[in-house]
């Protein structure tokens, strides 16, 4: 098989760990592959690239060497950069203007291109996500999803590759972009030896089981936002459409139109989300029973919560409740969930 080259894109500011991590996996799987399948050319041609080769300054201080960027690899990769804030993914970034510039052109010609975590925000400037599907952490998909509309988010999703466009979740899935790409060129056995000595998981899907609502910040003085605020309080009572419009004032088809507009998925499926960061919580730090969580996010029937929980985060509520258990209630839970 061809060895694959890739071109990590550094830049002033960049995640240091989404270089190196790829860099270093993908070394291991060259070296793990020659022992392991014999003679042949290396799997990958990793290269750490600039817009102005010499050094740059990855986020920390940390300098980084790099070279001037090559023609045509076969993989172009942005890794994310340091935020400023919360709100730092909301607006065009024009502090990286070069580097959008450089990877709109670089897809234009057909390079593939693949981002990490927030580094999906420089390719949506690029305008490379238009009628794709994309994901990035899953604290700022939201961002993702209003500064881009016409990309389809996957706020869960660990990875997602569309029309030659790979996105990946949270930074730490530099290893699963990795992985990736070790199962693209790799034999089996290979993969398997990567994940085992390097003690990566190369089975994950889904960021579901790690969102944490509460950490999802909105604007208070949106339309969505006081809508959000009426459905939170409100989490165990039944969703009636009508009943939530009439508290604003406005046609059902208003509130839909308005609340997707500024927040990219609908009331209910807000509601939804909410529901199930609540019965999170409560299944981290409390002893209740799934039939009582499953009361108290407003739910009457167990086994369709259990469905709509698994399908959300993946995990059952008490395997989600075995792994993310608080510290502090280990040990004093003897009721079976």
């Amino acid at each position: 098989m061809k060895t694959k080259r890739i071109a990590i894109l550094a830049y002033s500011g960049c995640m240091g760990m989404e270089v190196f991590g790829l860099c270093d996996t993908l070394l291991l799987a060259n070296r793990i592959a020659a022992a392991v399948d014999g003679a042949g050319p290396p799997l990958f041609d990793v290269i750490v690239t600039s817009l102005g080769g010499g050094n740059v300054t990855a986020a920390g201080g940390i300098p980084i060497g790099t070279r001037k960027p090559v023609a045509r690899p076969d993989l172009l990769v942005v890794p994310g950069m340091e935020l400023s804030g919360r709100d730092a993914c909301t607006a065009p970034m024009s502090a990286f203007a070069p580097e959008i510039a450089y990877l709109a052109k670089a897809f234009a010609r057909g390079t593939p291109v693949a981002a990490v975590c927030v580094g999906a925000f420089l390719l949506g400037d690029a305008g490379v996500l238009d009628g794709r599907r994309a994901t990035t952490s899953w604290l700022f998909a939201p961002d993702l999803a209003r500064r881009f509309p016409a990309a389809m988010v996957e706020p869960a999703a660990m990875l997602v590759e569309d029309g030659g466009v790979t996105t990946t979740g949270s930074f730490s899935a530099t290893f699963d972009l990795a992985m990736h790409l070790v199962r693209q060129s790799a034999s089996a056995r290979v993969l398997r030896a990567v994940a085992r000595m390097g003690l990566l998981d190369d089975r994950r899907t889904s960021q579901a089981p790690f969102v944490d609502t509460r950490m999802l910040s909105q604007a208070a003085d949106t339309f969505a936002a006081k809508v959000h605020a009426w459905l939170g309080q409100r989490l165990a009572e039944p969703y009636n459409l009508k009943q939530v419009a009439a508290a604003f004032h406005v046609s059902d088809r208003t509130l839909l139109r308005r609340v997707k507009q500024e927040t990219g998925q609908t009331p209910l499926a807000y509601l939804q989300q909410a529901r199930i960061g609540k019965a999170k919580v409560l299944l981290e730090s409390t002893s209740l029973s799934v039939a009582q969580v499953t009361e108290r996010v407003g739910y009457t029937d167990v086994a369709t919560f259990g469905a709509l929980f698994k399908r959300n985060v993946g995990q059952s509520p008490a395997e989600y409740r075995r792994r993310f258990r608080t510290i502090g209630q280990v040990g004093m839970d003897k009721r079976p969930a």
